[in-house]
């Protein structure tokens, strides 16, 4: 359960799991996200979104939609997954931290992605599925009734051969498009995000690391995070996911944030 939900501005929420924290910066710019140390099998998070409170239908972002931020994080890599953009929780039942209980949905995204192995988060094998990333997805709003005829079949994708072929399934109705990136992410930088209805702009320190015309399916919510989490759906077959431990504790600055 979460121990943190407060507002801190814009709309954003604050949760976080026991034994992590979300603080102001020293100088009153931004904020510090820190998860603790401890072992595989307990989930550990630090989150701040705009949504939470919010059926998926009413969520706050819609196009045209532009994120600006600085960022730093403790480690090269971090065990988990960090990051911050839009996207439509579509897996949610809450976590357990308050808000929306919302069924599962076909995944809307477009953000900066930072994810550890095991990690494998691609449809696509022509598309980096782990390590820095920015990445777009667009799927067809399905309803969640009909979605759920699905989740019978949800066992079915630890058996490899059966995951082989949904993973490829999948493709018809999840669209991607990303990019690796190669950066040192310990350092500051600047990211910027422009949501548009015909593409998304991906920018870092005022260069153009990804334009794209996959664009998701609005509305969407804003999120910046950090997690001990993966989930992995490699060519190879079988769906796996859970938590991962944190040797040393993990942490993420981010200042300057701008969205409108």
């Amino acid at each position: 359960m979460s121990d943190d939900n407060r507002m801190i501005q814009n709309g954003l929420q604050a949760y976080t799991s026991t034994g992590a924290e979300i603080v102001r910066l020293e100088d009153d710019s931004g904020w510090h996200m820190r998860i603790p140390t401890g072992p595989k099998g307990v989930y550990r998070f630090a989150q701040l979104d705009d949504y939470h409170q919010l059926s998926r239908r009413d969520l706050p972002a819609h196009p045209p939609f532009k994120l600006q931020l600085q960022a730093r994080s403790s480690a090269k890599d971090i065990p988990g997954t960090w990051g911050f953009g839009l996207w439509n929780d579509p897996f949610s039942f809450s976590l357990g931290f308050g808000g929306q209980q919302r069924l599962p949905a076909l995944p809307n995204a477009a953000w900066f992605f930072f994810a550890s192995q095991p990690n494998y988060l691609s449809l696509r094998d022509d598309l980096p599925s782990s390590g820095t990333l920015a990445a777009t997805f667009r799927s067809p709003k399905i309803p969640a009734p009909v979605l759920g005829l699905g989740i019978p079949a949800l066992p079915l994708l630890a058996w490899k051969p059966t995951a082989c072929l949904l993973r490829r399934l999948g493709r018809a109705f999840v669209k991607e498009s990303g990019t690796a990136l190669t950066f040192d992410p310990t350092e500051w930088h600047h990211y910027a995000l422009t949501w548009e209805a015909e593409g998304v702009s991906f920018q870092m320190d005022g260069e153009t690391v990804l334009e794209t015309p996959v664009t998701p399916r609005p509305p969407m919510g804003l999120v910046i995070w950090i997690d001990n989490q993966y989930a992995a759906l490699p060519p190879t077959g079988g769906l796996k996911w859970g938590t991962l431990p944190n040797a040393i504790e993990a942490w993420i600055e981010i200042k300057g944030l701008w969205k409108g």
